[in-house]
């Protein structure tokens, strides 16, 4: 049995939606939910500053799977039903827009894939799309499991490591190498440091009023992203001039997403028009680039490091799971002197290895939440969204939703055999997002998870040491707020 460690959820204050009234009519209902704007519960227990989950959790035990609650005069819409999800990410998206928490981001990704909104995204998506083709990222495959060794073949057998410390470090050489065709670098580092500065300014950064407005004054805390900022835009500004010039000099495509995004241009519709208004025939700008850079080097390496963290640590306590693994990695890729690394060709073989890591991130999604402000009224079902609602959904609460996944805690890989997959409506599982706002990524994360466990657990079966509590940390991506220690047990 797993040992799942949740955020505990309070006991309600009324059986039933304080909010709810008799349908006027049997297609229209009135939304349920709190009866008061969000600060009047400030001193209620599922009421923390930079922890929604409680909320969220609280508003599903006591309003079911729609609810809604007022914050400083904005509406909002909490929905856990996979159809309503659809609606939001694809049958009614184009009545939607990115909502504002994730707007407020753009102070540090500007108009990268996540933040931007159509036309811009729609068009940056089509620049970016080539530099992560299918074969493109198929050929980082060998890399990855490189560097995944190199890393194995350092550690001590007996040690005990930091797991998340090592899972970042891991994910970092390997954005470097495929995004910047480097080593960790000085340079490389630096931008891991500044990024985790930032990040842990996310709270202050969102909930400051109108921060775009403030950031020339002397706040210590826009100070201190300020100088963050300046420092993180240097460096990859810096990396952008150094390939350009490489390019310009007619170096041959080194092969790394960032040569991609600046070979990339974009391409021509159906009519035969080339470019969209406000793109050069040349492709991305300068500014772009920068900001797809920051917004893959965060996709790609914090949010893959965090899924890799805790399937070690779900592991660790699930031993009839990693027995299995170990079975799978044995018959695919040898035991004693006849083992070997994994390569592309071992990928589609490696099945319960993948089914693994999709099992942690149904219990510990990464991106573990998203939102959506609605341009228009619209309808959910029999009930009507206001125009101007955030709508927010959680990866994390509808992967522990016993209707969708039964006995939800416990770590079980075969919920993602394909026939159990097909008979899950689509949107209960979306640790990639959905729509037309997919992460462009999601091929080259799955694959890089896939190595990461494989190459590492044919040499160790981390053992979880419990020097620190698991607390979880929901800030841009699903954190750990304390170090993840675990003794590496040879196999």
């Amino acid at each position: 049995m797993s040992s799942t460690p949740t955020l505990e959820s309070p006991k309600p204050d009324c059986p039933t939606p304080c909010d709810s009234v008799a349908p006027s009519s049997p297609e229209r209902r009135k939304l349920p939910g709190l009866p008061h704007s969000l600060p009047y519960y400030a001193f209620k227990p599922w009421v923390k500053l930079g922890n929604p989950i409680l909320l969220f959790e609280y508003l599903l035990k006591t309003f079911g799977n729609i609810a809604h609650y007022r914050f400083m005069g904005t509406p909002i819409v909490f929905i856990n039903d996979p159809e309503y999800i659809r609606e939001v990410l694809v049958t009614q998206g184009s009545s939607f827009v990115k909502e504002r928490t994730v707007r407020r981001m753009k102070v540090l990704l500007g108009e990268g894939l996540i933040t931007s909104d159509d036309p811009i995204h729609m068009r940056q998506r089509k620049i970016a799309a080539p530099a992560f083709h299918r074969q493109r990222i198929a050929a980082y495959g060998d890399q990855i499991v490189s560097i995944a060794a190199g890393h194995r073949d350092r550690w001590q057998p007996g040690a005990t490591i930091d797991i998340a410390a090592e899972s970042m470090a891991l994910s970092l050489e390997i954005v470097a190498r495929t995004l910047f065709n480097t080593d960790v670098t000085p340079d490389i580092l630096a931008i891991n440091d500044e990024v985790n500065t930032i990040m842990g300014l996310y709270n202050f950064i969102v909930a400051f009023p109108k921060i775009e407005s403030f950031l020339h004054l002397p706040i210590p805390g826009i100070m201190k992203f300020r100088r963050s900022k300046a420092r993180l835009d240097a460096v990859v500004n810096r990396l952008i001039t150094e390939h350009r010039t490489a390019a310009a000099a007619g170096e041959p495509d080194r092969g790394d997403l960032l040569s991609m995004l600046l070979a990339s241009t974009y391409e021509p519709d159906e009519s035969g028009n080339a470019q969209s208004a406000g793109t050069s025939p040349e492709g991305m700008s300068d500014d772009q680039v920068r900001d797809e850079v920051l917004t893959i080097f965060l996709a790609g390496y914090e949010t893959v490091a965090n899924a890799l963290t805790w399937t070690w640590y779900l592991l660790s306590q699930n031993p009839e799971v990693e027995v299995r693994l170990h079975a799978e990695l044995d018959a695919v890729l040898g035991t004693g002197a006849d083992q070997r690394l994994p390569t592309l060709a071992d990928y589609p073989n490696l099945r319960y290895t993948e089914q693994v890591f999709a099992e942690s991130m149904r219990l510990y999604p990464p991106a573990w939440a998203m939102g959506r402000m609605s341009t228009r009224e619209i309808q959910l079902g029999p009930y009507t969204v206001p125009a101007g609602s955030h709508v927010f959904f959680s990866q994390y609460i509808l992967g522990r939703t016993p209707e969708y996944f039964p006995d939800p805690l416990r770590f079980d890989p075969d919920r993602f055999t394909p026939e159990a997959k097909a008979a899950r409506p689509k949107y209960t599982y979306f640790p990639f997002g959905g729509g037309s706002r997919q992460c462009i990524g999601e091929s080259f994360a799955w694959m890089e998870g896939v190595f990461s466990i494989a190459t590492i657990a044919q040499r160790f079966r981390p053992r979880f040491v419990p020097t620190y509590p698991i607390v979880l940390q929901p800030k841009i991506t699903l954190r750990h707020k304390y170090p993840v220690m675990m003794e590496l047990v040879p196999r």
